[in-house]
């Protein structure tokens, strides 16, 4: 993809800033739990609160949410979770090679129904190739969404994805977010990654963000 300058220096600028953010959040050598999309913070705070040992952190394309969520976690006091501003793709381009996913959630992101704009679903095979280059061994991808035929494709995704494996396994953390609460019904999705962590891979194009 090739960028006009403006383009390129705003997307140097966002990544330098997001860098900068990451290194004061991130720890050095221990994995954290990453959600992608994570809207006001409901399910994190709540997580973060139930797993005080693990350093959490979640991500929204929207200011107001993300700044909605940081107060939430504030109120809650929680040292263990912060709130980025930041695109999936652009994130996954800027973390440190060395950087590990423990958890990765994924819960009701939008699902872009129509046809010609499926490209834009954070699902897809570059986005779970560059997350598996910063998985633990044992990480695990957790999805959940209300939508029948997203939910039919991602597990299509996930099937003919040689990092990931579809498993039988329990949800590891019930808290029922807004989108939860109005879905008469939703689907969930757990994978586990069988590829050992290594080199950072590439996320699809920024011009493809959600």
């Amino acid at each position: 993809m090739v960028y006009t300058p403006a383009f390129a220096a705003l997307l140097e600028e966002r990544r330098s800033t997001l860098k900068a953010q990451l290194d004061a959040y991130l720890p050095k050598s221990a994995p954290f739990v990453w959600e992608i999309g994570s809207g006001h913070g409901h399910f994190l705070v709540a997580y973060a609160t139930a797993h005080p040992d693990e350093v959490c952190l979640g991500i929204d394309i929207a200011s107001d949410r993300v700044e909605r969520a940081q107060r939430k976690r504030d109120r809650a006091k929680l040292a263990n979770l912060h709130f980025l501003q930041a695109e999936a793709r652009l994130f996954l381009d800027t973390l440190d090679d060395t950087t590990r996913f423990s958890r990765v959630f994924v819960l009701f992101p939008d699902p872009w129904p129509k046809a010609r704009h499926n490209k834009h679903r954070i699902i897809q095979p570059g986005v779970l190739a560059a997350i598996a280059a910063h998985a633990t061994p044992d990480c695990r991808i957790y999805f959940r969404t209300d939508h029948a035929e997203y939910f039919a494709a991602a597990r299509e995704v996930f099937a003919a994805d040689p990092n990931w494996q579809i498993e039988d396994t329990p949800w590891p953390f019930e808290y029922a977010t807004v989108f939860q609460q109005r879905a008469s019904s939703y689907h969930s999705l757990v994978a586990h990654c069988r590829a050992t962590a290594g080199p950072a891979k590439s996320a699809p194009s920024l011009s493809n963000a959600p």
